[in-house]
């Protein structure tokens, strides 16, 4: 399993859409998602990730402090770190307020609104992506925006078209469609970071450059493929086909933290996810990952969380 697969399986990211917005110009909406917009979908999640998908028509999206950016019928945004932006046929005209009719729905139920000045349509769907877990070397290599023309990507038209029906399902009330719309959203973030990394600049440092390196990017797999494993920078750069030094150096470079370090973060990172979702013993716990003693995975768990793994796995993680 190749690394962004496995930290995807860590953080089970999941989605929902809460709004589809037919607007005409001018029109202009401002804010920024809470845990508590997504709690019909999953209870209140560490990680939040706005969605905006353009059915029709177009509109402009600024975050602040960024550019304004054109976004076309068949793109898709999101916003990884949940900034505060705003978004419509012009970001420089007054906000609508929230509608009566969507602060009327419980957080997280699907709405439809109609608004705007009667000018140029645009048909929107909002919605988010969500986690209960933060993996930072992930979030801190992606941009304010994400935006990605799915109909310009290999499997983007049958995403595109799969999402279509998914919410036609959510305004019918089917049952199941809203577990549907949970893995297309899924589906949906590892279209745009894939496309994201196919432009990344060759200079360009961090995480998602580390898989995108060819040494980097196959010792990252390996570690994450066989985190247990007594492993040494020496080792990995062997495996790699670099000196140990330049593999140190190359690796501390893109990814932000020396191997070992990096291979302690994910054992940690590993560990929590099985104390969450796992009956076994602290030790076998810290076995799984690396540790042959619970002692010392016990101390190397509450330097990374604070908590020691019984008290962690008590309060939920």
């Amino acid at each position: 399993m190749d690394a962004f697969s496995d930290v995807l399986r860590v953080i089970r990211l999941s989605g929902g859409v809460f709004l589809e917005a037919h607007l005409t110009a001018p029109w202009c909406m401002k804010g920024r998602l809470s845990p508590d917009d997504c709690k019909a979908f999953q209870v209140s999640p560490s990680v939040v990730i706005a969605s905006h998908y353009v059915a029709s028509g177009t509109m402009k999206l600024q975050v602040e402090g960024e550019e304004v950016m054109d976004v076309r019928a068949g793109e898709l945004v999101l916003l990884p770190h949940n900034d505060a932006h705003a978004f419509g046929s012009d970001v420089t005209v007054p906000p609508f307020s929230q509608p009566d009719e969507v602060k009327a729905k419980a957080a997280g139920e699907f709405s439809r609104i109609e608004l705007g000045g009667g000018g140029e349509p645009t048909q929107l769907l909002c919605g988010y992506l969500g986690s209960d877990y933060a993996f930072g070397p992930l979030l801190s290599s992606l941009p304010p925006v994400l935006k990605v023309d799915l109909r310009a990507t290999p499997s983007g038209s049958w995403i595109e078209s799969s999402f279509r029906f998914a919410i036609s399902q959510i305004a019918a009330g089917r049952v199941g469609s809203t577990t549907v719309i949970a893995k297309l959203s899924e589906l949906l973030f590892v279209e745009a970071v894939s496309h994201y990394i196919a432009g990344l600049p060759a200079d360009r440092q961090g995480w998602l450059a580390g898989l995108r390196d060819p040494h980097i990017g196959r010792a990252l797999t390996l570690l994450h493929a066989n985190p247990a494993k007594a492993w040494s920078a020496e080792a990995l750069a062997v495996e790699v086909g670099m000196s140990r030094s330049g593999f140190a150096e190359r690796f501390t470079t893109l990814v932000g933290q020396p191997p070992m370090q990096y291979l302690a973060f994910w054992r940690m990172q590993l560990a929590g996810q099985r104390l969450r979702e796992s009956r076994d013993t602290i030790a076998q716990v810290g076995f799984s990952v690396g540790y042959e003693s619970e002692a010392a995975f016990s101390r190397a768990f509450k330097r990374e969380f604070g908590d020691s793994p019984a008290a962690w796995r008590r309060g939920g993680g």
